[in-house]
């Protein structure tokens, strides 16, 4: 048997809360690293994992949080819980490393990514600063950073998401450790660049020899970088073992429902089952009826744009301006009740298209036509009612709520403004419907967007879209960032609302099998332009464009092995 680098004991993590009581937010979980393999941690969010692996580094906030006696962590047969903090701080970068979720909040914005990369060489091994920046340039040319000898030079905002990403996989790496945390590092990443860091980690991992410990919500990612499997919820281990033989044969109601949640690329079941469909029954197998989509040619088209263009001015010195064209005359058609799925990677133009539908951000050219009327030549005062039947819902919610409203508040408030509803009272009834529609309890109506999770908040924000009936809404990444079984909820939700009301969605997104799910047809963007438009199924079985051919390309293929209680 392989040695464990990382040995985890009955590991448990409690916090303090404000009125004394104590949240049990690891539960006495057992797990090995062997050395030089990945072994992946895989939960949703709240399961545990991302507590467990600031417990393993000692990163625990000293305020609240409780390590009772009997948890043990061994790393090469040292105990690290109570270890001092000068011991603990000269293990962390050199032995045991970590790359955090989001990049941008773990680099420094006021300084340089070489000046950030030598401070890591200077405290852990002894480098001069002239020594530390020649290692840094190595370092970002090994992780496959573009022009690494300017790059260095260069401020976090300068770099694209991915580009971050590499940075601080640089500076995990710097002091070559032997433990690599990995705590979900390409959530938030388009899937091409997401499989280039997963790849990257995999050679990274196999050239240096060491351990990984992979964090992810995904186990469609699983498959593509790791050894083991441990899977977490509530704090407590439900399984764990290799890769394949969990994949092929998953023994736990609740890892079948994570294998299962994710929308399969070969079929549309009619809807997506959730955690709880297996949780309730261990039998439970998906539906086998499809959903038809696609577009038959006669349908009656609720949008016609045509030559759509935004451009951007900068400017570079004190007279030079500089023009970014983000969209380039896209034309396309909405067909009423049916779904346009928008793909494309960061930059593409697909968010931007959006915002210059919705006359958010004025269009440079071209034209909208709806229901006969081009929106984009109307006098605001014109289209103000065009703007209850278009309406969006934004990736992030909680940015596009407001923290002071209530629930209630946050959907009457559109109501009151395009005078719907008789009185108050009728508003107030509508509200408590649409909050019944999107799964929500009627209680929902008095509490704030922070006393909700991410999934209910997004359902808030569709439910206030829905409060003004609209013909076409446009969902922008809006399940991008959810739990595989939230994402599943509210795509039910979405699939629901358009057989009710006969909506016409725009649905933009990075993840190629939910765009595939969601849609009839399909439009592939790049660089401001679109590349390439077609049926959903016949893009996705045969591409003709070459861009669209290294998207499809960038998908897992092993992540279709979903047999078990979770055959599809």
């Amino acid at each position: 048997m392989t040695q464990a680098l990382l040995s985890v004991r009955n590991l448990k993590v409690d916090f303090r809360l404000e009125d004394g009581a104590l949240l049990h937010a690891v539960k006495g979980v057992s797990f090995d690293v062997p050395a030089n393999r990945t072994v992946a941690l895989v939960g949703e969010s709240g399961s545990g994992k991302s507590v467990t692996a600031l417990a393993v580094l000692g990163l625990l906030p000293r305020e609240n949080a409780v390590v009772p006696a009997g948890s043990t962590v061994l790393y090469r047969n040292r105990e690290l819980l109570g270890l001092a903090p000068r011991e603990m701080t000269a293990l962390r970068g050199a032995e045991i490393s970590m790359i955090f979720q989001e990049p941008m909040s773990s680099l420094n914005p006021v300084f340089s990514v070489g000046f950030q990369l030598g401070e890591v060489l200077m405290a852990h091994l002894g480098f001069d600063r002239r020594r530390a920046r020649a290692r840094a340039v190595a370092l970002l040319h090994e992780v496959g950073l573009p022009d690494p000898e300017v790059r260095v030079d260069a401020y976090p905002h300068q770099l694209s998401g991915g580009q971050q990403q590499r940075v601080m996989i640089a500076m995990a790496i710097a002091c070559e450790p032997r433990l690599l945390i990995a705590d979900e590092p390409t959530t938030a990443l388009d899937i091409s660049v997401q499989k280039q860091i997963l790849m990257l980690l995999a050679e990274l991992r196999r050239r240096r020899q060491m351990s990984m410990l992979f964090i992810t919500h995904d186990l469609g990612l699983v498959a593509q970088v790791a050894d083991d499997v441990v899977v977490m919820r509530d704090g407590e281990i439900r399984e764990q073992g290799e890769v394949t033989k969990l994949f092929s044969a998953p023994q736990d109601a609740y890892t079948k429902a994570l294998l299962a949640c994710r929308p399969p690329l070969h079929r549309r079941p009619r809807r997506l089952p959730v955690v709880e469909d297996f949780l309730r029954d261990p039998a439970f197998t998906v539906d086998a009826e499809n959903r038809k989509r696609g577009l038959s040619g006669g349908e009656a088209m609720v949008l016609e744009v045509s030559a759509l263009s935004k451009h951007f001015h900068f400017r570079e010195g004190l007279l030079r301006k500089r023009e970014f064209k983000a969209l380039s005359g896209a034309s396309f058609k909405l067909a009423r009740g049916k779904t346009l799925g928008v793909v494309g990677e960061s930059g593409s133009g697909k968010t931007t298209m959006a915002l210059t539908l919705m006359r958010l951000t004025p269009a440079t050219g071209g034209s909208v036509q709806f229901d006969g009327r081009d929106l984009l030549s109307l006098a605001p005062a014109d289209a103000m009612p065009y703007k209850r039947r278009i309406q969006i819902v934004f990736q992030n919610p909680y940015a596009s709520l407001n923290p002071r409203f209530t629930a209630g508040q946050l959907l009457m408030e559109p109501m009151r403004i395009h005078g719907i509803g008789a009185d108050n009272a009728a508003r107030v009834a509508l509200a408590l419907e649409l909050l019944r529609k999107t799964g929500l309890p009627e209680a929902a109506f008095f509490k704030y967007p922070h006393e909700f999770s991410g999934g209910q908040r997004q359902r808030i924000a569709i439910a206030r879209c829905l409060t003004l009936r609209p013909e076409v809404l446009i969902c922008d990444e809006a399940v991008s960032a959810l739990d595989l079984s939230v994402q599943a909820q509210l795509l039910n939700l979405l699939q629901d609302l358009q057989d009710e009301f006969g909506m016409s969605y725009i649905f933009i997104s990075h993840d190629l099998a939910v765009v595939k799910y969601m849609s009839d047809a399909v439009m592939v963007m790049k660089d401001g332009a679109i590349v390439e438009m077609n049926d959903a199924d016949a893009l996705y079985a045969n591409p003709q464009n070459s861009y669209t051919k290294q998207l499809l390309a960038s998908l897992p293929a092993d992540r279709l092995m979903v047999t078990g209680g979770a055959r599809a």
